[in-house]
């Protein structure tokens, strides 16, 4: 498995566990551009799926603010390679993510938070162009559980755990976990996970809708690159799209995402790859799609 090397600083840990990472096959280089906290990397059989590995193991992979930078630099780096088709995000099998890391925010005023933006630097993941998918195994809690949201799919796997217990340090969250919940799971589940802090499986979050599939832990990050390898056949152009057509559904009323949906649709007709898609279709032969 080819990683990448150091570049920033060591940053304080919170909790000092080890974690075992993912296997997953047909690894390349991305880039000679080094990280310390995550890994990036180009995976799958024509290597057109970026994978990034939150990579602080002793830490659970506590979220800090070198490992979001590290994240958003990844991700601005995959979203200008025109080889990558998809991005899967990963832990360890022992943790997605565990929280953010409060040893970096414990003395953290409310006039700093203002000033400074706080948290600002996590919303890349859901500004990211491409589709992202988390493959989630173990913890993902807290600021893990809302990062895990910020993609675009969520692959768990069967002992993965989902919770946002920021209550418990006599606060609440605050990269999306009381609005994110309550889109996707409702209201009763919503206020039931962020008042109690309780946690979740993964069979619960895939009845509830947070999660799309849920496989063996060992199995769950391949899982993921193969979906992004589908996803990576067809047009970039389309694939944004309607992206974007999922996204504005999520986030308006139904009359407005219908007409943002329509007025896509009618976009593709200008678009060389809609023609392409059904010329194939008709002449009952696979697609070439060019990206215009």
């Amino acid at each position: 498995m080819a990683s990448i090397g150091k570049i920033f600083a060591s940053r304080t840990c919170t909790l000092a566990k080890a974690a075992k990472a993912s296997n997953v096959r047909f690894y390349c280089a991305a880039s000679p551009k080094a990280f310390e906290f995550i890994k990036a990397e180009l995976v799958g059989e024509k290597k057109n799926v970026a994978l990034i590995t939150l990579n602080r193991p002793k830490a659970l992979n506590a979220l800090c603010n070198g490992l979001m930078n590290e994240v958003s630099q990844a991700l601005e780096q995959f979203d200008r390679d025109d080889k990558v088709g998809a991005i899967v995000i990963t832990g360890s099998e022992k943790a997605f993510a565990a929280g953010a890391d409060i040893k970096e925010m414990q003395n953290n005023t409310y006039s700093k938070c203002i000033t400074g933006n706080f948290l600002n630097n996590w919303t890349s993941v859901a500004k990211a162009q491409k589709p992202v998918i988390a493959a989630v195994n173990g913890y993902a809690l807290g600021g893990g559980c809302e990062f895990a949201m910020m993609c675009d799919i969520i692959y768990a796997g069967d002992k993965a755990k989902f919770g946002q217990p920021e209550i418990a340090l006599g606060t609440i969250p605050g990269a999306g976990g009381s609005q994110r919940t309550t889109r996707v799971m409702g209201k009763s589940k919503a206020m039931e996970m962020c008042l109690t802090g309780n946690m979740i499986n993964a069979e619960e979050a895939e009845r509830s809708g947070l999660v799309s599939k849920v496989f063996p832990a060992d199995k769950v990050v391949d899982e993921a690159v193969k979906l992004g390898e589908k996803i990576s056949t067809f047009s970039p152009l389309i694939v944004q799209l309607c992206k974007e057509a999922v996204n504005t559904a999520y986030e308006t009323t139904l009359n407005e995402g219908l007409k943002f949906e329509r007025r896509h649709f009618h976009a593709t007709f200008s678009t060389k790859d809609r023609l392409e898609g059904m010329t194939a279709f008709v002449e009952k032969r696979a697609p070439k799609f060019t990206n215009e």
